[in-house]
């Protein structure tokens, strides 16, 4: 079964996908600064009317909870990453590295602190792996 993304359900397999990964669990022990939130920017052209994101509560190698939420629930979260719906495909399809893109400008981290991001390279790679998992059915 495939997953649109992004959707409730596709956060919900990014969930089990990222908790069944054993190397992120190795990668991601040291993660203890809270969840992150990520936010595809609206996209009328391609059927996003608004912006549309998810809250992922991770901890110590581990996703405790995702959720689809709207954008001002994503942005409570002590990180938030926001992008186009083509640099979260780029990421998800393992195209662009997610640090590097944050570096790039690419993806823009709206809050948080990028030093601590950048310290977790190997659980930001594990994560983009788990998402690559997800049987997923881009609408472009």
């Amino acid at each position: 079964m495939t997953h649109k993304f992004p959707s409730a359900e596709w956060t919900a397999a990014y969930k089990d996908a990222l908790n069944n990964n054993a190397a992120y669990r190795e990668a991601g022990k040291g993660w203890t600064h809270g969840a992150v939130g990520m936010v595809v920017k609206a996209d009328p052209t391609i059927g996003l009317a608004t912006d549309q994101a998810m809250y992922l509560d991770v901890n110590a190698g581990e996703c405790r909870e995702a959720k689809w939420v709207s954008r001002a629930e994503a942005e409570t979260a002590p990180f938030v990453i926001v992008g186009d719906y083509a640099r979260w495909k780029d990421v998800i399809t393992g195209k662009d590295d997610p640090i590097k893109a944050m570096m790039q400008g690419k993806l823009k981290l709206t809050k948080g602190h990028l030093p601590t991001i950048i310290r977790y390279v190997e659980s930001s790679r594990q994560l983009v792996k788990s998402a690559s998992d997800v049987a997923t059915t881009f609408v472009i």
